[in-house]
């Protein structure tokens, strides 16, 4: 089964002050992976227009945008427009391995593939390793387990455990802190599974991307009502990379557009940079996924 979704990323900063100088970094377009997902068209519309706009691939393949405004200005409005189609392909089987010897395999053979994903089980900026999160983890990884089912099981926990409560933390909350509370969002969520996984020696990534929202039984759509969205990627050994999500306890099917993944949400903000002036600032972000069958007819 094949979607396309017209994309639209909306981030606006409103400034109290001019400001004179900006640079910037986006990290807005979706990625092409094979056999899941293909980005057939992208376009980034920025206001003021940017005196430099230029764009490459960062070390962990995602393509960001590099702009710089260079008028006096006390609004900056960056839109992404993309075009992507996403299908479920029939995954691999997995081989029943225990989670265990999962690990010992990716440290023990040193194939490229588990060379790479070695540099996810490390420590990042964001993801502490802490006994406490091992301890959590293990719940669900107990003696001998299949990873998979492991992986699946610590999911639904986090799902179950957690509340989902946009008010308990800010961007920069700890996770031994979302720990504790219980709560926070889809970034804090991730962060924490990634931190347990991590804390087992197990290889996780950070993905952000979007999610297709649905409305009430008889409501209409909203534009912009879609959301920006991280999730969790894990990887098993000679099975590849499973995702995960733990906000939601499902594995993302079409209803998710992955955008970039890294160590954690500081290598993939989506918007970064440096300005001159403006003192405080507000910023309003709006996404819309408009599904379209791949005929061209809205779904």
């Amino acid at each position: 089964m094949e979607f396309a979704y017209s994309v639209r990323h909306s981030t606006t900063y409103r400034y109290e002050t001019m400001v004179s100088l900006g640079n910037h970094v986006a990290c807005l377009i979706p990625r092409s992976l094979a056999g899941r997902q293909e980005c057939m068209t992208t376009e980034l519309h920025i206001s003021p227009v940017p005196a430099t706009l230029s764009e490459r691939t960062d070390y962990f393949g995602n393509r960001l945008s590099f702009f710089s405004i260079q008028e006096p200005h006390k609004q900056l409005v960056i839109e992404a427009d993309s075009k992507v189609k996403v299908g479920v392909s029939e995954r691999a089987s997995y081989r029943g391995t225990a989670w265990e010897d999962a690990v010992e395999a990716m440290h023990r053979d040193h194939t490229p593939e588990h060379i790479m994903a070695q540099q996810f089980v490390f420590e990042s900026p964001r993801i502490r390793i802490a006994p406490q999160f091992a301890a959590y983890a293990r719940q669900s990884f107990t003696p001998q387990r299949e990873i998979r089912e492991a992986l699946l099981d610590l999911t639904a926990r986090i799902n179950a455990d957690f509340r989902f409560d946009c008010d308990a933390t800010t961007v920069r909350t700890p996770t031994e802190e979302v720990f504790r509370k219980r709560r926070g969002v889809c970034q804090d969520f991730a962060h924490l599974q990634i931190a347990c996984l991590r804390s087992l020696k197990i290889a996780a990534r950070y993905v952000s991307g979007y999610l297709r929202t649905y409305p009430p039984p008889g409501r209409e759509r909203l534009v912009g009502a879609d959301a920006s969205h991280a999730w969790v990627s894990a990887y098993c050994p000679g099975s590849g990379w499973l995702d995960l999500d733990p906000t939601n306890n499902v594995g993302p099917p079409t209803s998710h557009v992955t955008v970039a993944w890294g160590r954690d949400y500081g290598d993939v903000s989506p918007i970064r940079g440096l300005i001159l002036g403006g003192r405080e600032h507000t910023l309003s972000v709006a996404v819309d996924l408009r599904p379209e069958r791949l005929n061209g007819a809205h779904d």
